[in-house]
Protein backbone atom coordinates (compact mmCIF):
# COMPACT_ATOMS: atom_id res chain seq x y z
CA UNK A 1 0.00 0.00 0.00
CA UNK A 2 1.56 2.81 -0.94
CA UNK A 3 1.58 6.17 1.74
CA UNK A 4 0.38 9.38 0.98
CA UNK A 5 1.99 11.28 3.19
CA UNK A 6 3.81 13.79 0.38
CA UNK A 7 0.80 14.22 -1.66
CA UNK A 8 -1.03 15.02 1.68
CA UNK A 9 1.34 17.26 3.13
CA UNK A 10 1.16 19.51 -0.08
CA UNK A 11 -2.85 19.37 -0.32
CA UNK A 12 -2.86 20.81 3.52
CA UNK A 13 -0.65 22.86 3.57
CA UNK A 14 -2.34 24.73 0.34
CA UNK A 15 -5.94 24.40 2.32
CA UNK A 16 -4.28 26.00 5.16
CA UNK A 17 -2.76 29.08 2.70
CA UNK A 18 1.09 28.55 4.03
CA UNK A 19 3.75 28.25 1.93
CA UNK A 20 6.74 25.62 2.39
CA UNK A 21 8.78 28.33 4.47
CA UNK A 22 6.15 29.02 6.45
CA UNK A 23 5.51 25.03 7.54
CA UNK A 24 9.10 24.53 7.77
CA UNK A 25 9.63 27.31 10.14
CA UNK A 26 6.38 25.80 12.21
CA UNK A 27 8.15 22.47 12.10
CA UNK A 28 11.98 23.68 13.05
CA UNK A 29 12.42 21.89 9.99
CA UNK A 30 14.70 22.89 6.64
CA UNK A 31 12.38 24.35 3.51
CA UNK A 32 14.23 22.01 1.36
CA UNK A 33 13.32 18.96 3.54
CA UNK A 34 9.64 19.91 2.97
CA UNK A 35 10.09 19.89 -0.43
CA UNK A 36 11.74 16.64 -0.77
CA UNK A 37 8.41 15.39 1.56
CA UNK A 38 6.32 16.74 -1.10
CA UNK A 39 8.24 15.52 -4.05
CA UNK A 40 7.96 12.21 -1.92
CA UNK A 41 11.74 12.00 -2.53
CA UNK A 42 11.97 11.44 1.70
CA UNK A 43 9.29 10.94 4.17
CA UNK A 44 9.11 12.97 7.79
CA UNK A 45 10.85 11.46 11.01
CA UNK A 46 8.55 9.72 12.58
CA UNK A 47 8.67 11.95 16.01
CA UNK A 48 7.35 14.53 13.62
CA UNK A 49 4.37 12.78 12.15
CA UNK A 50 2.33 13.73 15.34
CA UNK A 51 3.48 17.43 15.42
CA UNK A 52 2.61 17.45 11.73
CA UNK A 53 -0.66 15.63 12.09
CA UNK A 54 -1.74 18.33 15.05
CA UNK A 55 -0.68 21.21 13.12
CA UNK A 56 -3.05 20.10 10.06
CA UNK A 57 -5.91 19.23 12.65
CA UNK A 58 -5.41 15.68 11.00
CA UNK A 59 -4.91 12.18 12.87
CA UNK A 60 -1.87 10.73 11.59
CA UNK A 61 -3.78 8.13 9.50
CA UNK A 62 -5.39 10.74 7.64
CA UNK A 63 -1.86 12.64 7.25
CA UNK A 64 -0.48 9.36 6.23
CA UNK A 65 -3.64 8.39 3.31
CA UNK A 66 -4.27 5.30 5.74
CA UNK A 67 -8.39 4.81 5.02
CA UNK A 68 -8.76 1.67 7.02
CA UNK A 69 -12.24 0.79 5.36
CA UNK A 70 -11.07 0.91 2.15
CA UNK A 71 -7.44 -0.88 3.04
CA UNK A 72 -10.13 -3.42 5.01
CA UNK A 73 -12.09 -4.09 1.44
CA UNK A 74 -8.80 -4.11 -0.80
CA UNK A 75 -7.57 -6.85 1.53
CA UNK A 76 -10.96 -8.92 1.40
CA UNK A 77 -10.58 -8.27 -2.41
CA UNK A 78 -7.02 -9.58 -2.65
CA UNK A 79 -7.91 -12.89 -0.35
CA UNK A 80 -11.06 -13.97 -2.30
CA UNK A 81 -8.96 -13.75 -5.42
CA UNK A 82 -5.96 -15.28 -4.52
CA UNK A 83 -8.83 -18.21 -3.76
CA UNK A 84 -10.09 -18.25 -7.36
CA UNK A 85 -6.51 -18.18 -8.54
CA UNK A 86 -5.12 -20.65 -6.25
CA UNK A 87 -8.05 -23.40 -7.27
CA UNK A 88 -6.89 -22.47 -11.21
CA UNK A 89 -3.84 -21.70 -11.60
CA UNK A 90 -1.14 -22.62 -8.63
CA UNK A 91 1.95 -20.76 -9.86
CA UNK A 92 -0.34 -17.31 -11.23
CA UNK A 93 -1.55 -17.49 -7.12
CA UNK A 94 1.82 -17.90 -5.90
CA UNK A 95 2.92 -14.46 -7.34
CA UNK A 96 -0.38 -12.77 -6.49
CA UNK A 97 0.16 -13.70 -2.80
CA UNK A 98 3.80 -12.33 -2.68
CA UNK A 99 3.16 -9.25 -4.51
CA UNK A 100 0.45 -9.06 -1.89
CA UNK A 101 3.03 -9.81 1.10
CA UNK A 102 5.07 -6.78 -0.59
CA UNK A 103 2.13 -4.24 -0.22
CA UNK A 104 0.47 -5.79 3.24
CA UNK A 105 3.26 -7.55 4.99
CA UNK A 106 1.72 -6.11 8.31
CA UNK A 107 -1.57 -8.08 8.01
CA UNK A 108 -2.07 -11.31 9.11
CA UNK A 109 -4.70 -12.98 6.72
CA UNK A 110 -1.88 -12.15 3.85
CA UNK A 111 0.60 -13.24 6.43
CA UNK A 112 -1.05 -16.30 6.88
CA UNK A 113 -1.87 -17.66 2.96
CA UNK A 114 1.21 -16.36 1.92
CA UNK A 115 2.99 -18.70 4.79
CA UNK A 116 0.42 -21.75 3.68
CA UNK A 117 1.41 -21.15 -0.22
CA UNK A 118 4.64 -20.84 -0.32
CA UNK A 119 5.11 -23.67 2.19
CA UNK A 120 2.65 -25.86 0.14
CA UNK A 121 -0.75 -25.88 1.88
CA UNK A 122 -1.66 -28.28 4.92
CA UNK A 123 -0.59 -31.75 3.31
CA UNK A 124 2.08 -33.57 1.67
CA UNK A 125 4.74 -30.78 2.75
CA UNK A 126 8.27 -30.09 1.22
CA UNK A 127 11.04 -30.73 4.01
CA UNK A 128 13.45 -28.70 1.74
CA UNK A 129 10.83 -25.97 0.89
CA UNK A 130 9.71 -25.78 4.86
CA UNK A 131 13.43 -25.89 5.70
CA UNK A 132 14.32 -23.32 3.39
CA UNK A 133 12.02 -20.89 4.49
CA UNK A 134 12.72 -21.84 8.21
CA UNK A 135 13.49 -18.63 9.55
CA UNK A 136 10.64 -15.76 7.44
CA UNK A 137 7.98 -18.85 8.26
CA UNK A 138 9.01 -18.71 12.34
CA UNK A 139 8.66 -14.56 12.26
CA UNK A 140 5.52 -14.99 10.90
CA UNK A 141 4.70 -16.85 12.96
CA UNK A 142 5.56 -15.49 15.86
CA UNK A 143 3.68 -11.80 14.96
CA UNK A 144 0.48 -13.93 14.71
CA UNK A 145 0.42 -15.40 17.86
CA UNK A 146 1.77 -12.14 19.25
CA UNK A 147 -1.10 -9.88 18.10
CA UNK A 148 -3.79 -11.48 15.75
CA UNK A 149 -7.08 -12.34 17.46
CA UNK A 150 -8.47 -15.10 15.12
CA UNK A 151 -8.11 -17.97 16.38
CA UNK A 152 -8.20 -20.44 13.18
CA UNK A 153 -5.06 -18.35 12.09
CA UNK A 154 -3.25 -18.32 15.46
CA UNK A 155 -3.99 -22.18 15.38
CA UNK A 156 -2.42 -22.36 12.00
CA UNK A 157 0.56 -19.94 12.78
CA UNK A 158 1.41 -23.69 15.83
CA UNK A 159 0.69 -25.74 12.76
CA UNK A 160 3.50 -24.55 10.57
CA UNK A 161 5.60 -24.56 13.69
CA UNK A 162 5.20 -28.20 14.05
CA UNK A 163 5.68 -29.17 10.33
CA UNK A 164 9.10 -26.98 10.74
CA UNK A 165 9.98 -29.34 13.74
CA UNK A 166 8.58 -32.26 11.51
CA UNK A 167 10.89 -31.08 8.45
CA UNK A 168 14.15 -31.16 11.13
CA UNK A 169 12.99 -34.75 12.48
CA UNK A 170 11.69 -33.58 15.65
CA UNK A 171 8.73 -35.43 15.57
CA UNK A 172 8.19 -35.69 19.52
CA UNK A 173 8.20 -31.94 19.70
CA UNK A 174 6.13 -31.29 16.77
CA UNK A 175 3.60 -33.55 18.25
CA UNK A 176 3.44 -31.84 21.77
CA UNK A 177 2.51 -28.59 20.02
CA UNK A 178 -0.28 -30.46 18.41
CA UNK A 179 -1.32 -31.85 22.01
CA UNK A 180 -0.47 -27.94 23.84
CA UNK A 181 -2.70 -25.92 21.08
CA UNK A 182 -5.86 -28.21 19.79
CA UNK A 183 -8.33 -29.78 21.08
CA UNK A 184 -9.40 -33.41 21.30
CA UNK A 185 -12.40 -34.31 18.93
CA UNK A 186 -15.06 -33.98 22.31
CA UNK A 187 -14.15 -30.15 22.81
CA UNK A 188 -14.74 -29.02 19.03
CA UNK A 189 -16.62 -26.12 19.32
CA UNK A 190 -19.45 -28.19 17.04
CA UNK A 191 -19.62 -30.89 19.54
CA UNK A 192 -19.68 -27.70 22.52
CA UNK A 193 -22.96 -26.19 20.23
CA UNK A 194 -24.46 -28.85 20.11
CA UNK A 195 -24.44 -29.64 24.44
CA UNK A 196 -25.72 -25.67 24.92
CA UNK A 197 -29.36 -26.67 24.00
CA UNK A 198 -31.68 -29.32 25.76
CA UNK A 199 -31.94 -32.57 23.26
CA UNK A 200 -35.86 -31.53 22.79
CA UNK A 201 -35.28 -28.32 20.75
CA UNK A 202 -34.86 -27.53 17.11
CA UNK A 203 -31.00 -25.79 18.18
CA UNK A 204 -30.07 -29.37 19.42
CA UNK A 205 -31.24 -30.93 16.25
CA UNK A 206 -29.52 -28.22 14.27
CA UNK A 207 -26.19 -29.25 15.84
CA UNK A 208 -26.90 -32.93 15.59
CA UNK A 209 -27.20 -32.68 11.90
CA UNK A 210 -24.38 -29.95 11.33
CA UNK A 211 -22.01 -32.31 13.03
CA UNK A 212 -23.36 -35.74 11.53
CA UNK A 213 -22.83 -33.81 8.24
CA UNK A 214 -19.29 -32.77 9.02
CA UNK A 215 -18.02 -35.52 10.31
CA UNK A 216 -19.23 -38.00 8.03
CA UNK A 217 -17.93 -36.16 5.45
CA UNK A 218 -14.55 -35.96 7.58
CA UNK A 219 -14.88 -39.89 8.29
CA UNK A 220 -15.22 -40.78 4.13
CA UNK A 221 -12.75 -39.17 3.37
CA UNK A 222 -10.31 -40.87 6.14
CA UNK A 223 -11.61 -44.08 4.79
CA UNK A 224 -10.52 -43.72 1.23
CA UNK A 225 -7.47 -42.57 2.40
CA UNK A 226 -7.06 -45.73 4.75
CA UNK A 227 -7.26 -47.65 1.40
CA UNK A 228 -5.37 -45.68 -1.20
CA UNK A 229 -2.00 -45.11 1.03
CA UNK A 230 -2.33 -49.37 2.00
CA UNK A 231 0.87 -50.32 0.31
CA UNK A 232 -0.31 -53.91 0.89
CA UNK A 233 -3.08 -53.48 -1.65
CA UNK A 234 -2.41 -53.30 -5.61
CA UNK A 235 -3.91 -50.54 -7.23
CA UNK A 236 -6.64 -52.42 -8.64
CA UNK A 237 -7.75 -53.53 -4.85
CA UNK A 238 -7.57 -49.80 -3.75
CA UNK A 239 -9.65 -48.40 -6.73
CA UNK A 240 -12.92 -51.87 -5.96
CA UNK A 241 -12.52 -51.71 -2.64
CA UNK A 242 -12.84 -47.86 -2.07
CA UNK A 243 -15.73 -47.65 -5.07
CA UNK A 244 -17.27 -50.27 -3.25
CA UNK A 245 -17.73 -48.11 -0.36
CA UNK A 246 -18.88 -45.10 -2.36
CA UNK A 247 -21.37 -47.23 -4.08
CA UNK A 248 -22.44 -48.77 -0.84
CA UNK A 249 -23.29 -45.13 0.32
CA UNK A 250 -24.85 -44.71 -3.16
CA UNK A 251 -27.15 -47.27 -2.67
CA UNK A 252 -27.84 -46.65 1.06
CA UNK A 253 -28.92 -43.03 -0.26
CA UNK A 254 -31.53 -44.69 -2.29
CA UNK A 255 -32.75 -46.67 -0.23
CA UNK A 256 -33.60 -44.53 2.58
CA UNK A 257 -33.25 -41.00 1.77
CA UNK A 258 -31.61 -39.87 3.75
CA UNK A 259 -29.00 -36.86 2.76
CA UNK A 260 -26.22 -38.27 5.31
CA UNK A 261 -25.36 -40.68 2.72
CA UNK A 262 -25.10 -38.56 -0.34
CA UNK A 263 -22.78 -36.23 1.67
CA UNK A 264 -20.47 -39.67 2.24
CA UNK A 265 -20.72 -40.76 -1.55
CA UNK A 266 -19.94 -37.41 -2.52
CA UNK A 267 -16.92 -36.97 0.25
CA UNK A 268 -15.87 -41.02 -0.89
CA UNK A 269 -15.98 -40.12 -4.74
CA UNK A 270 -14.04 -36.58 -4.31
CA UNK A 271 -11.33 -37.99 -2.52
CA UNK A 272 -10.73 -41.21 -4.78
CA UNK A 273 -11.34 -39.33 -7.54
CA UNK A 274 -8.23 -36.69 -6.31
CA UNK A 275 -5.61 -39.41 -5.55
CA UNK A 276 -6.53 -41.01 -9.04
CA UNK A 277 -6.23 -37.67 -10.68
CA UNK A 278 -2.43 -37.09 -8.62
CA UNK A 279 -1.64 -40.44 -8.03
CA UNK A 280 -0.93 -42.40 -10.85
CA UNK A 281 -4.37 -43.25 -11.60
CA UNK A 282 -5.43 -44.54 -15.32
CA UNK A 283 -7.97 -42.40 -17.44
CA UNK A 284 -10.38 -44.62 -17.46
CA UNK A 285 -10.84 -44.91 -13.74
CA UNK A 286 -10.91 -41.44 -13.58
CA UNK A 287 -13.15 -40.52 -15.56
CA UNK A 288 -15.66 -42.93 -14.22
CA UNK A 289 -15.25 -42.21 -10.61
CA UNK A 290 -15.13 -38.18 -11.65
CA UNK A 291 -18.88 -39.12 -13.07
CA UNK A 292 -19.80 -40.76 -9.56
CA UNK A 293 -18.81 -37.78 -7.87
CA UNK A 294 -20.69 -35.23 -10.16
CA UNK A 295 -23.66 -37.25 -9.65
CA UNK A 296 -23.18 -37.02 -5.94
CA UNK A 297 -22.69 -33.24 -5.97
CA UNK A 298 -26.06 -32.85 -8.39
CA UNK A 299 -28.01 -34.52 -5.66
CA UNK A 300 -26.49 -32.20 -2.78
CA UNK A 301 -27.06 -29.11 -4.55
CA UNK A 302 -31.23 -30.19 -4.84
CA UNK A 303 -31.36 -31.58 -1.68
CA UNK A 304 -29.65 -28.28 -0.07
CA UNK A 305 -32.24 -26.47 -1.17
CA UNK A 306 -35.08 -28.03 1.56
CA UNK A 307 -31.70 -28.74 3.74
CA UNK A 308 -30.58 -25.79 5.24
CA UNK A 309 -28.07 -27.37 7.19
CA UNK A 310 -26.97 -29.41 3.89
CA UNK A 311 -26.53 -26.03 2.32
CA UNK A 312 -24.12 -24.32 5.45
CA UNK A 313 -22.05 -27.39 5.30
CA UNK A 314 -21.25 -28.39 1.83
CA UNK A 315 -21.95 -25.89 0.06
CA UNK A 316 -21.97 -22.34 1.14
CA UNK A 317 -18.02 -22.99 2.28
CA UNK A 318 -16.89 -22.96 -1.03
CA UNK A 319 -19.09 -19.41 -1.65
CA UNK A 320 -21.10 -20.86 -4.46
CA UNK A 321 -24.67 -21.42 -4.50
CA UNK A 322 -24.01 -24.57 -6.45
CA UNK A 323 -21.57 -27.31 -5.55
CA UNK A 324 -21.52 -29.16 -8.85
CA UNK A 325 -21.21 -25.99 -11.04
CA UNK A 326 -18.23 -25.11 -8.45
CA UNK A 327 -16.39 -28.34 -9.31
CA UNK A 328 -17.22 -28.02 -13.18
CA UNK A 329 -16.24 -25.39 -13.38
CA UNK A 330 -13.17 -25.94 -11.36
CA UNK A 331 -12.38 -28.68 -13.19
CA UNK A 332 -12.27 -27.25 -16.56
CA UNK A 333 -10.12 -24.53 -15.68
CA UNK A 334 -7.60 -26.61 -14.75
CA UNK A 335 -3.67 -25.13 -15.81
CA UNK A 336 -1.61 -27.49 -14.67
CA UNK A 337 -0.71 -30.46 -13.92
CA UNK A 338 -2.48 -34.26 -14.35
CA UNK A 339 -5.83 -32.23 -14.56
CA UNK A 340 -4.84 -30.03 -17.14
CA UNK A 341 -3.76 -33.24 -19.77
CA UNK A 342 -6.93 -35.15 -19.32
CA UNK A 343 -8.57 -31.71 -20.45
CA UNK A 344 -6.84 -33.44 -23.88
CA UNK A 345 -9.03 -36.57 -23.22
CA UNK A 346 -11.97 -35.96 -25.78
CA UNK A 347 -14.29 -38.33 -23.23
CA UNK A 348 -13.24 -36.86 -20.49
CA UNK A 349 -14.13 -33.32 -21.30
CA UNK A 350 -17.55 -34.75 -22.71
CA UNK A 351 -18.55 -36.07 -19.51
CA UNK A 352 -17.60 -33.34 -17.51
CA UNK A 353 -19.41 -31.01 -19.89
CA UNK A 354 -22.63 -32.86 -19.12
CA UNK A 355 -23.20 -31.13 -16.03
CA UNK A 356 -22.71 -27.37 -17.58
CA UNK A 357 -25.45 -25.81 -16.10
Amino acid sequence: MKMMIGENIKRLRKVKNITQEQLAQALNVTCAAVSKWEREDTYPDITLLQPLAYYFDVTIDELMGYDSARVEQEIDDIIAKYHVLYRSDYEASQNFIKKAMEEYSNDFRIMHWYMWNIGGGSADNDPQVLLAHKEEFLDICRKIQEGCTDNDIRLDSYNMQAKLLWAESRIDEALDIYKQNFSNWYATSGQKSEQLFAKNTPEFLYWVRKNLYELSDFAADKAVKSIFFDNQLTYEEKVKKAEYYGDAATESFEKSGDSVFVVIEESIFSRLANDLTYRGGTAEDIIRIRKKQLKAMKKIDELSKEDLVLYECMIKPHDTDSLLQFMVNYLLSAKHGRSAELLENKDYVKMIKQYVN
